[in-house]
C-alpha cells in the first residue's frame, strides 16, 4: 500500500477493550508505534506519558474518551478496478476502506479483464501500492474469467502470495469442475472462498420471496439456491480437507449446515454482511434498488439465525460485500438495476448502533473481534488483527459517543447506492493508521483528510 508515511507516534490516553470471564473494561493505555510497528504498551499505573521513550519528532496524539482497537478486516470488497473505474477505483476504495477503519481489504475478482491470472494479481498487487492507502489482498477467480468451467492456476497464486480464491458474483454450478477446485486447492492450501448459488434454481430472482416480490411482481430468489450449494460444497470440504469459506450467508439452513460441518470437524468457515444483520425484505417498501443486493434481503426469522450464528461461532467474521455502482445503474428499479450496496463507511457505526446499542443482542468485544482479530484468524493473516506488541500498527480510533447523520458527505467512495444514507448513527472513526502511517484523520470540519 502507500498508505501513509511510517511515523513514530505516541497514542496516549486511550482507551482499549478488555474481556475477562465474559465482563467488558475499559483499560486506559499509551502506546508507542516505530518503524511500522507497535513499539510498547503502556497500562494502568505504567501509564506515565512515556516521552523519554520517543524523539523529539514523534507524533503524539491524544486520544482521550476515544476506543482504541485493531484496524478492521473487509475480506469481501468490489474495488471495480480495472475495467469499472466510474464505479470504484483502488484508490478510492482504499479511502474508503480507511475512512471506515479498515486496514486490510480483499479485492474481489469480477472487474475487466477478470483477475484469473498471476499476472492480473501482480498488478492489483503493484497498483494498491502506487494508490491504495490500505492494504489489499487480490482475490483471483478460481476459474478462467469466472465462466465456470476451466480452473486457474492455483501454483502461481500461492507463489504470488494469494490467500485464496473465488467466482464471487457466480456460484460454481458444475460440480465436476468444482471438484477439481477442491483438488487443486488440496494441493496447495488455498481457501476456497464460494458465492453459493445454484443459478438453475434461483432462476433471475432479483428478490426474496415474500410481500416485496408480490407488491412489485418481481422473481423471486429462494433460501434453496443458496443452501444447496452450501451442502454441496460442504461435502466436498469433508471430502477433500479443504477450507471452504462461504460468502455472504444468508439464511436460516445455510447456518444450520455449517454448524453440522463444524460440529463433524470440517473446516468451514462463513461471512455476514452487515446488511443481512440489519435488514429483512419486510424494509423494501418501494421500488429502490439500493435494497438489492444479491443474496437478497431475507426474512426476519433468517437475520435472526445469522445472528445466533454469529454469536456461536458457526459465522466466523463480517465481511462488507462492498459493492459499488453508479447512480444511473442504480435509478432503473428492483428487477434492471445491478446487485449490491456499499458498505465500508458504515459497517461499524451500522452495526455498533442497530446491534450493540439498539438491539443488544451484539457486544461491542465481540464486533471487534468478528471485524478484526477473528477475521485474521480465519485466513491465517499473521500478526493482523490484534494490538500487541511487535505486531503491524494497524489501528483504528473510535469515538463511541458521538452521534452523527451517515449522508454523502460521509462517503469517500464513488458510489453511493446504500440504503442507510440519512440514518443516524453512533461509533464515528476518527483515525486510521495502517502499517504504521496515519492514513485517515477526522477534524472538526469533518471533511476528507487523507495523509498522502
Amino acid at each position: 500500500m502507500a498508505g501513509g508515511q511510517a511515523e513514530e507516534i505516541l497514542i496516549k490516553n486511550a482507551q482499549i477493550l478488555e474481556v475477562s470471564s465474559s465482563l467488558e473494561s475499559i483499560v486506559l493505555v499509551d502506546l508507542i508505534i516505530k518503524d511500522h510497528f507497535i513499539a510498547n504498551i503502556f497500562k494502568g499505573k505504567e501509564r506515565r506519558n512515556r516521552y523519554e521513550q520517543i524523539t523529539p519528532q514523534a507524533k503524539i496524539i491524544d486520544a482521550s474518551n476515544l476506543l482504541l482497537a485493531a484496524g478492521f478486516i473487509d475480506m469481501h470488497v468490489h474495488l471495480r478496478e480495472p475495467g469499472f473505474e466510474a464505479k470504484e477505483t483502488i484508490a478510492s476504495g482504499t479511502k474508503a476502506a480507511a475512512r471506515g477503519g479498515f486496514t486490510t481489504i480483499a479485492a474481489m475478482p469480477n472487474t475487466r479483464p477478470v483477475i484469473d491470472s498471476v499476472e492480473m494479481v501482480s498488478w492489483i498487487q503493484k497498483r494498491a501500492q502506487e494508490v491504495g492507502v490500505v492494504r489489499v489482498l487480490p482475490i483471483p477467480a478460481m476459474t478462467i474469467g469466472s465462466a465456470g468451467e476451466e480452473v486457474g492456476d492455483f501454483a502461481a497464486y500461492l507463489a504470488a502470495g494469494v490467500v485464496g480464491v473465488t467466482d464471487d458474483g457466480r456460484g460454481v454450478e458444475k460440480k465436476s469442475v468444482m471438484e477439481s477446485i477442491f483438488k487443486k486447492a488440496q494441493e496447495c492450501g488455498l481457501i476456497i472462498m464460494q458465492h453459493s448459488e445454484m443459478h438453475q434454481l434461483s432462476a433471475g430472482g432479483v428478490v426474496n420471496q415474500g410481500k416485496a416480490a408480490e407488491r412489485f411482481k418481481l422473481p423471486v430468489q429462494g433460501n434453496e439456491a443458496e443452501y444447496k450449494m452450501v451442502e454441496r460444497d460442504a461435502d466436498l470440504a469433508e471430502k477433500y480437507g479443504v477450507h471452504l469459506h462461504i460468502q455472504h450467508i444468508s439464511t436460516k439452513e445455510s447456518v444450520e449446515i455449517v454448524r453440522q460441518y463444524k460440529k463433524r470437524g470440517v473446516k468451514i468457515s462463513a461471512e455476514v454482511t452487515p446488511h443481512h444483520l440489519t435488514l429483512t425484505d419486510a424494509d423494501i417498501v418501494s421500488d429502490d434498488a439500493n435494497y438489492k443486493m444479491n443474496p437478497p434481503l431475507r426474512t426476519e426469522e433468517d437475520r435472526q439465525a445469522l445472528i445466533v450464528g454469529l454469536l456461536d461461532g458457526t459465522i466466523d467474521c463480517i465481511a462488507t460485500d462492498h459493492a459499488p455502482h453508479t447512480a444511473l445503474e442504480k435509478s432503473q428499479g428492483l428487477l434492471k438495476s445491478p446487485f449490491g450496496i456499499i458498505g465500508l463507511e458504515s459497517a461499524f457505526p451500522l452495526l455498533y448502533t442497530e446491534l450493540v446499542l439498539k438491539q443488544k443482542v451484539l457486544s461491542l468485544s465481540m464486533l471487534l473481534h468478528k471485524m478484526s482479530t477473528q477475521v485474521a484468524e480465519t485466513f491465517s493473516l499473521s500478526q493482523l488483527g490484534r494490538i500487541s506488541l511487535g505486531a503491524p500498527a494497524d489501528l483504528v480510533l473510535i469515538n463511541l459517543d458521538r452521534e452523527f447523520t451517515f449522508d454523502k458527505s460521509q462517503l469517500s467512495s464513488l458510489s453511493s447506492n446504500t440504503p442507510y444514507l440519512g440514518s443516524y448513527f453512533f461509533g464515528k472513526i476518527m483515525m486510521t493508521i495502517a502499517n504504521g502511517g496515519i492514513v485517515w484523520e477526522r477534524r472538526d470540519s469533518d471533511v476528507n483528510n487523507f495523509i498522502a
